[in-house]
């Protein structure tokens, strides 16, 4: 399931304020948002945030809080004065810290008067395989990464979170187990004329969506093209017209 036509977040994925800038400018009319993980954030913080941001374009705020639960709600209810679409936090923090996160976008959204930001969980990072899970005591030696992938997020949407980032490959099952409503942003996204870099499960716009992506978060292939402006818009016209 999508929400719009043009689900894409561009990811700028950079801490230079001047780069950015110039990649919003050229893509912000071509995609739904942006996406800002930690290392623009962190280098920028708030004010290079409120520079960026043009007024009314959504933004994936991808921080992946993970503390104990009176500091993410305080978390929570400060990145809401940005007023960001989406941001993140680690379901490995806990139902309680997850439920805290919930309530502190809900009111954050009344005392602001203002659209209430969406929580999204993060699972199990890509960059962990069952060795890395078992080390950390999640599960033994023969412990099945997808089941816990599954696990976290039936815990994320208990907990009150409005979905979780998934890879390509845990979004059909993820549909399937946890209905047509929750949100599932997938980044690892490639189209089929685009290099793959360092991503190595990936899945094409139209095959993500069809699988039931709700939001696609798309970085190189956007950002590193010759034309921004005129990639984005490709994707975009493959999914509107596929």
């Amino acid at each position: 399931m999508t929400a719009t036509k043009n689900p894409i977040f561009c990811a700028i994925d950079t801490s230079d304020p001047a780069k950015a800038a110039r990649l919003v400018a050229q893509v912000k009319d071509r995609v739904h948002g942006l996406k800002l993980g930690l290392e623009y954030f962190m280098a920028n913080g708030a004010e290079g945030y409120r520079k960026l941001v043009p007024e009314g374009v959504p933004v994936f705020l991808d921080v992946k809080l993970h503390d104990i639960p009176n500091t993410v709600a305080g978390a929570v209810k400060s990145l809401a004065t940005l007023k960001p679409t989406f941001i993140t936090l680690h379901t490995s923090g806990g139902p309680a810290m997850m439920r805290a996160a919930a309530d502190a976008a809900s009111q954050s959204a009344q005392s602001f008067g203002s659209p209430r930001l969406k929580v999204l969980g993060v699972t199990v990072l890509t960059s962990l395989d069952k060795s890395d899970l078992a080390a950390v005591g999640q599960g033994g030696a023969d412990v099945d990464v997808s089941a816990q992938v599954v696990k976290l997020a039936k815990l994320a949407k208990a907990s009150g979170l409005d979905g979780v980032v998934c890879s390509p490959e845990e979004v059909k099952t993820l549909r399937a187990e946890l209905g047509p409503d929750f949100e599932l942003m997938v980044p690892g996204i490639r189209p089929i004329w685009a290099a793959a870099n360092d991503q190595k499960r990936v899945l094409t716009p139209r095959e993500a969506v069809d699988a039931g992506a709700s939001w696609l978060v798309i970085g190189r292939p956007i950002t590193g093209a010759k034309d921004p402006a005129e990639a984005a818009a490709k994707i975009a016209e493959e999914l509107a017209t596929a």
